[in-house]
């Protein structure tokens, strides 16, 4: 247990986790008192997700960017279970709006959104690093929740903020999270 404890210790997890539970009730509060729908849908979803998401990067990578490539530790499953455990704690931080009166979701959504999200950083954080990894995710964020699209192209576009039911925007989340989760596993954050 010692070296779990170290390891979550060097990625900043708990400081990023409080981040995660405060950015979580900082988009829940407002819905409760102004809203009367009981759902946080829309560009507040969305933008919830990737701020989730976005607090998560620093715990990509650690504090010696050389030990993280030593053989010393099965790093590929320390990586899986890494990523595993980091959208779980997202899905799970906005899952436990549904035992209140104001949800996040459709919950299809969240999920879709934040394993997208979660994939589109772990690219970022092999190709140009932990602390620049989450701006490709706030860009293309911001712009699909600036500039809703229609169509199949709209929706490959703008996948965070489509229907859950949206099959394109399903498939753009899945192809990112499978190749964000390939990428980050083999060969892991990019040294500063």
């Amino acid at each position: 247990m010692r070296g779990l404890t170290l390891y979550v210790r060097s990625r900043r997890a708990p400081a990023a986790f409080g981040a995660a539970l405060a950015g979580t009730v900082l988009a829940w509060l407002p819905a409760t008192v102004f809203s009367d729908r009981g759902e946080v849908g829309g560009p507040v979803l969305v933008l919830t997700v990737l701020l989730l998401v976005a607090v998560s990067t620093t715990t990509l990578g650690g504090p010696d960017d050389t030990l993280d490539r030593t053989a010393a530790r099965p790093w590929t499953w320390l990586r899986m279970s890494h990523l595993a455990t980091v959208l779980g704690c997202v899905v799970i931080l906005l899952a436990a709006t549904l035992l209140t009166g104001t949800r996040f979701g459709p919950f299809g959504c969240v999920v879709r959104d934040a394993a997208g999200l979660l994939g589109l950083t772990a690219l970022g954080a092999v190709t140009v690093g932990t602390a620049r990894s989450w701006f490709l995710p706030l860009g293309w964020t911001l712009g699909a929740a600036a500039f809703p699209g229609t169509g199949t192209v709209g929706a490959v576009l703008t996948w965070q903020t489509q229907a859950p039911d949206s099959r394109p925007a399903v498939v753009v989340a899945a192809v990112l999270a499978a190749a964000g989760l390939a990428a980050y596993v083999s060969r892991g954050p990019r040294r500063a």
